[in-house]
């Protein structure tokens, strides 16, 4: 009897909550904006029955694409302050059951758009999942100071997807929302990483600061900054965007160089962060004044990115659009 109970599996602790947390709810946020507004922008009439359960699809392929990311990453995560409270890292989910849960929603999500929809966009749901839990996780990530530039092209599927879903094809103008998310994703994600890198060095995942240390990753920040606001301007010059799209565009586009800019001149990430031996968690804004500079970048580059794509949507909706 007494060794029963030893060998016995240790019941869950975990809650409704947590499950919904495997799901990387802000991730998915915004892979379902995106993906609604290339659902949105592309040509045609969609049922908007057919179009909610595509995104409702969507939404749960970039969910269950990070639940495998937590399930994988589990001992990762438990060294980082950041990302040491995830279900998985703080022992709440165990990794059998995140695995699990993970495969069951990629399979159901992409089914079902392929039935709902077309099997196109599910096949590129289906290739989202397998490139950012196998692709990126497993092999990516700990072997390229690269990892989050190739890797990044799983975030910027989703208005592919959605273009996809509505047409069955995914043409030109498709693969240039596709480049302003893929172009976006290092300034964006390396400005996270010069005020992390003491935890990405610490959990041995060579980002960019830890691989090639800060003044490098501050010049290739500026760098896909030039290129990425390029690509975000684009579309006003070759009839995807209208006069709102212009506007928030250059607008923005000139503010985030500036903050680049900033950033570039600036000594962020030169020094280790000590947050950790203080005792508390890390925010993604509560840094130092050192690492203000990437901090503001970091925030300001996701309201850009969320107000180019609202430009995109409003056009579309209104009919405004070039």
């Amino acid at each position: 009897m007494t060794q029963d109970v030893q060998t016995r599996p240790a019941l869950s602790t975990a809650q409704p909550e947590d499950f919904f947390q495997l799901l990387k709810p802000r991730v998915m946020s915004v892979v379902v904006f995106t993906a609604a507004t290339g659902l949105v922008m592309a040509p045609g009439s969609m049922n908007p029955l057919v179009a909610a359960i595509a995104i409702l699809c969507i939404a749960v392929g970039a969910g269950a694409a990070g639940s495998l990311n937590m399930a994988l990453e589990g001992e990762t995560d438990a060294l980082m302050r950041r990302t040491r409270g995830r279900p998985v890292a703080a022992g709440r989910v165990r990794k059998n059951d995140a695995m699990a849960y993970g495969v069951i929603l990629s399979l159901f999500s992409v089914m079902l758009l392929g039935m709902n929809t077309n099997w196109f966009a599910a096949g590129l749901l289906a290739l989202t999942i397998v490139y950012y839990a196998g692709f990126y996780t497993l092999l990516l990530k700990r072997r390229t100071p690269q990892n989050i530039v190739i890797g990044g092209a799983a975030g910027a599927f989703p208005p592919v997807i959605g273009w996809a879903a509505a047409t069955g094809q995914a043409p030109w103008q498709a693969w240039l929302l596709f480049l302003i998310i893929f172009l976006w994703t290092p300034p964006h994600s390396w400005a996270l990483a010069l005020y992390s890198a003491g935890d990405y060095a610490k959990a041995g995942i060579p980002m960019m600061p830890v691989a090639r240390g800060a003044r490098s990753t501050r010049l290739q920040i500026l760098i896909y900054s030039l290129v990425f606001v390029a690509s975000a301007v684009a579309p006003a010059l070759v009839g995807m965007g209208g006069m709102i799209y212009a506007v928030v565009s250059v607008a923005g586009g000139l503010g985030f160089l500036g903050l680049a800019w900033r950033l570039y001149r600036s000594r962020a990430g030169d020094e280790p962060d000590k947050a950790d031996t203080v005792g508390r968690e890390a925010a993604l804004y509560d840094v130092k004044v050192q690492a203000k500079p990437a901090r503001d970048l970091f925030a300001f580059s996701i309201l850009y990115l969320v107000a180019l794509f609202s430009a995109f949507l409003v056009e579309a909706v209104a009919g405004l659009g070039a």
